[in-house]
């Protein structure tokens, strides 16, 4: 039997890296951590997940002491926003979080960490600055990066990426986001709440394009009403950098508008991700790739029995929480030999705009997309009394159930919809009843009455039905109505 150097091997320092290596070493398997850069936490913690979101919430307070006459408040003079000091914080919080990402607690769990460029010589060695390392499995776990789109001039260009824009510290008169996905808007509606004038350009027809077109178009209102201004179908065909000033050159895709240019202080990127595999020497091990991903079956395993792919590198769903999911069952495979499969349709997702776009299973897009018959049930923020007492009725639940009255998805756009979906991730992994959803008494007054309430309606129409009264009527002898509306 062949001899190797550790059990288990891991590439990168991210969200399913490290959910790997603390599992692999808790497991009893000797464990090899190698990361590219200096520090662990990966993309998720320095340039992603962390640090846009520790910049949502500076600029939501921000917003919200603008509306401080809506709730009865004096107004509140509003100075200008120093962003070398939002930044300063964004950074403090990644530091608290990197404290519980080190070296040194992976150690005391049991896994060896090494930082330093791997490069794979066969299908279980890599080379690392010089040193030969070997194990019986591997789990390529190197995440994303922003993929450039090819627009003329941008290498000229002193674009924005969310790997560098935690780092500025003037805030832009005028900002240009290419890319309406959630990256861009999270960002456009940060920056445009911070005080800059901000211009979203999408490609495809709408912003969010997974999402339902309704949903979508609560989002683009909220922007605008915040002061973005957004192009979708729209082209972007050059840009150059003069005298200090972004120039962007966009045309819609339809080709009836004249070209225009669009002049602002800052480009951001946000037009897509793509894989970290250069360098690792994939082909010497014999691993199957392509531009966008590194194929895996529902086990994370590549072609390579013993080699696998978890997180964004495998080109599935571009989450953290799905990152360390997959890393859980790369490990059940690789360490327990357990062949464990993963389920996405039991996943859900959240885009961190205000209202948040919360989603699970099914939305009427991909239903009609895969020719699936449903049913839609809705129930508005604004019927909702918490909503109401905190002065945002804004958006939805969007819930879809088969002709049979099993579910199938549902979509929150509204106030903590990242919060409120986890009720219907917990229906759909636990197989739960759409009636007991209904039953379940509901604290008052809470946002989550909303789901309580959109259950509901399903079972509604049959106990209040015209039939279900004459048999009330017939058996207990009820009179009926006490009073009609005026004619």
């Amino acid at each position: 039997m062949a001899q190797y150097d550790f059990d288990l091997g891991i590439i990168g320092g991210g969200a399913a890296g490290l959910t790997a290596a603390a599992g692999g070493a808790q497991f009893g398997a000797k464990t090899i951590l190698i990361e590219k850069t200096a520090k662990l936490g990966g993309d998720c913690l320095h340039y992603g997940c962390v640090p846009s979101k520790t910049l949502i919430r500076t600029a939501g307070v921000y917003s919200l002491l603008k509306r401080t006459k809506e709730f009865g408040l004096p107004e509140v003079p509003m100075p200008p926003v120093d962003l070398a000091a939002v930044m300063d914080r964004v950074k403090k919080v990644i530091g608290k979080i990197q404290q519980h990402d080190s070296a040194e607690r992976f150690c005391s769990l049991g896994a060896r960490v090494l930082f330093g460029s791997p490069a794979f010589i066969d299908d279980h060695k890599v080379a690392v600055d010089g040193q030969n390392i070997s194990a019986k499995s591997w789990i390529i776990a190197t995440g994303s990066s922003p993929s450039l789109p090819p627009l003329p001039g941008l290498t000229a260009v002193p674009y924005w990426t969310n790997e560098t824009v935690f780092s500025q510290s003037k805030l832009p008169s005028r900002l240009i986001v290419l890319g309406g996905g959630p990256v861009g808007l999270e960002l456009a509606q940060s920056f445009a709440r911070l005080g800059s004038k901000v211009t979203i350009i999408e490609f495809m027809d709408q912003i969010l394009g997974p999402e339902d077109i309704d949903v979508a178009d609560i989002i683009g209102k909220q922007l605008e009403a915040e002061g973005c201004l957004i192009f979708t179908g729209t082209k972007a065909l050059n840009v150059e950098y003069v005298n200090s000033l972004i120039r962007l050159t966009i045309a819609d895709n339809s080709g009836k508008d004249q070209p225009q240019i669009i002049e602002a202080d800052a480009l951001l990127v946000a037009a897509g991700r793509k894989p970290n595999i250069d360098g690792l020497g994939l082909d010497a091990a014999g691993v199957v790739y392509t531009p966008r991903a590194i194929p895996t079956d529902l086990r994370m395993k590549t072609n390579i029995g013993h080699i696998y792919a978890c997180g964004d590198v495998n080109g599935q769903l571009p989450f953290t929480h799905v990152a360390g999911y997959e890393a859980g069952i790369a490990l059940t495979n690789a360490i327990l030999h357990l062949p464990r499969k993963a389920a996405y349709d039991k996943i859900g997702w959240c885009t961190y705009t205000d209202p948040e776009v919360a989603s699970i299973g099914l939305n009427e897009k991909r239903a009609g997309k895969e020719g699936i018959p449903y049913r839609l049930l809705e129930e508005q923020f604004a019927g909702n009394d918490r909503s109401l007492a905190e002065g945002d009725g804004r958006g939805k639940i969007k819930l879809l159930i088969s002709p049979s009255d099993k579910f199938l998805g549902c979509q929150i756009i509204g106030a903590r919809a990242g919060e409120l979906i986890h009720e219907w991730i917990i229906a759909q992994n636990g197989s739960i009843k759409l009636s007991t959803m209904a039953s379940a008494v509901h604290i008052y007054p809470t946002f989550s009455e909303i789901s309580k309430r959109v259950a509901g309606r399903i079972f509604a129409d049959k106990i209040f039905s015209d039939k279900t009264k004459s048999i009330l009527k017939f058996l207990f002898s009820l009179k009926g109505r006490a009073c009609s509306p005026a004619e």
